[in-house]
């Protein structure tokens, strides 16, 4: 549930406001509707006509009708702007598939303040970072489509997994605890509405269920409002390394360039790419050996470990400039970290010609942590891989 906070005075059953701060809130909003008072209009509709609009003030009054006969029974609204006067119907700019979409209400005071806890750019940023690995629509794991939001010790933890990668982030906040499970799918649209936002305040508010909470994210402009859905969020922390025997400091831009590079050698749609953590340097190498790419890197110890190229490139993009990567085994998950946000990646199982073969999915433990899995290498030919579970 989304409202629209409008700094006006109201008028009558209807409110006048600078025409600016009303375009600016329409186009904030994530809800395809508007609601005024018992009128229900389209929102990119009736924010398109708004923009077109010429004057700085704009009234907007309840109307049993406009000029003509054929409106004169029709309940909508009045809107007075310059030298504009106009009847707008209820339900104008509504498809038959939004009529059943969520609906933004308007709220009008001659104050919007709103005393803020976050930065908008810093949570916009956070929720960028996160949203791309929250599991699609197609995965059967509800929980898994959610991005988690925690609030506990001083920190506002934003994290998401979709069963191979796992991303979190931590924020500075305030004291209290609280925590909710909002659909990445509802959410991915407030992130250039919080990029425009002055002011931004979030806050969970019980919402009458056991152990459920609703997620408030207010601004000037706008306040919204999410449900918690059901169910637990796995305990993702059992899977990110407390300690780590090889560690290397690189640069995203280079080892994305040189992972491009060698996956380009392959014929599969998803190349494998074998990377060696060695003494100031990160090696990657082709599965099959068919190339290879060095790029300097601060390092500790040696390691060597299978990245999915597609799974890699996208890391390295949500990461940027200096990033850290540490692991310790073949089979191990791979932790990059940058600034707080921390992505988890599980590793490609491959044959290194040096150590037993990988277990079979009869073999391996059945109960990996937060479900997450390590996909097997992809092999010439095939146009779809089996993937097994890695303990972890």
């Amino acid at each position: 549930m989304e409202q629209l906070n409008i700094e006006g005075k109201r008028s009558g059953e209807g409110f006048v406001c600078h025409r600016a701060r009303l375009v600016s809130a329409l186009s904030r909003a994530q809800a395809p509707k508007i609601r005024i008072n018992d009128i229900e209009l389209g929102r990119k509709g009736f924010l398109g006509y708004i923009r077109l609009l010429q004057g700085g003030m704009v009234k907007i009054t309840p109307s049993n009708g406009g000029a003509s006969e054929a409106q004169a029974t029709g309940k909508g609204l009045r809107v007075v702007c310059g030298a504009n006067t106009s009847y707008l119907e209820d339900g104008a700019w509504i498809t038959k598939k939004m009529a059943i979409a969520d609906t933004c209400e308007v709220r009008v005071s001659p104050n919007t303040s709103v005393i803020p806890n976050l930065g908008g750019i810093e949570l916009a940023e956070a929720l960028a970072r996160v949203i791309p690995f929250a599991a699609g629509k197609k995965d059967e794991r509800p929980v898994l489509q959610c991005v988690r939001f925690a609030q506990k010790e001083g920190k506002l933890t934003l994290a998401s997994a979709d069963g191979y990668r796992l991303a979190d982030v931590a924020l500075d906040f305030e004291d209290g605890e609280g925590d909710a499970l909002i659909p990445a799918d509802e959410i991915k649209g407030l992130i250039s509405a919080l990029k425009r936002a002055k002011r931004v305040r979030l806050a969970f508010e019980p919402n009458g269920i056991a152990d459920h909470n609703n997620l408030v994210i207010e601004t000037e402009a706008i306040r919204y409002r999410w449900a918690s859905e059901g169910g637990s969020y796995p305990d993702y922390e059992k899977l990110i390394p407390a300690e780590a025997q090889t560690e290397a400091r690189f640069d995203t831009r280079e080892l994305m360039r040189a992972g491009m590079a060698v996956a380009s050698l392959g014929v599969a749609k998803d190349a494998t790419i074998r990377l060696y953590i060695e003494d100031g340097r990160i090696r990657l190498s082709s599965s099959d050996g068919a190339g290879e790419a060095t790029i300097e890197a601060q390092t500790q110890g040696e390691a060597k470990t299978a990245i999915s190229a597609r799974y890699l490139s996208q890391v390295l993009k949500a990461l940027g400039g200096m990033a850290e990567l540490k692991v310790n085994g073949t089979k191990d998950p791979i932790l990059f970290t940058v600034d707080g946000y921390r992505l988890v990646l599980m590793p490609m199982f491959v044959q290194w010609g040096d150590e037993p073969e990988a277990p079979t999915e009869a073999e391996a433990p059945s109960e990996p942590v937060a479900e997450v899995k390590a996909p097997t290498e992809d092999k010439p030919r095939r146009s779809r891989k089996a993937k097994e579970p890695v303990a972890v």
